[in-house]
């Protein structure tokens, strides 16, 4: 899957399998240019644009700079089509935008969702990570 999708066709990617141990799960073997979403975490993004009343939006998530580790992730509701350089992939019905200057440090990413008596939320679990700040919102990268 190295070629790129134009942002008006979705990329049907198959949904991950889950870990033996239901943990988040990587994209499928040898696809570099894509990312994963774990079922917790579709399940959630399911939920959450139901809630909003918006089941048809999508999440968009990147990269920006800043935060106490270089770059900071990013991942927000997207009611609007995707824009002209998005990569966009669809897993069980929740599309997922990504620009492509993002996609250089998210390849190979997956999304997870995790709900824990301390937190819940959406976190990546990113192979291009060389470190994680503290508070687990910022990175540095290989």
């Amino acid at each position: 899957m190295t070629a790129e999708t134009p942002a008006s066709t979705p990329e049907t990617t198959p949904e991950p399998t889950p870990a033996p141990d239901s943990t988040a799960s990587a994209p499928p073997a040898g696809s570099k240019a894509v990312i994963g979403m774990t079922p917790k975490a579709i399940q959630a993004a399911k939920t959450a644009l139901q809630k909003r009343g918006t089941p048809e939006a999508a999440v968009r998530v990147g990269i920006k700079g800043g935060g106490c580790s270089g770059y900071s992730y990013v991942i927000e509701f997207d009611d609007n089509p995707p824009r002209d350089r998005d990569r966009v992939f669809e897993f069980d019905g929740v599309k997922v935008f990504v620009d492509k200057k993002s996609l250089i440090y998210l390849a190979g990413s997956t999304l997870d969702y995790e709900k824990t008596m301390m937190k819940q939320g959406f976190k990546f679990v990113n192979p291009n990570e060389a470190t994680r700040c503290g508070c687990g919102t910022s990175f540095t990268v290989k």
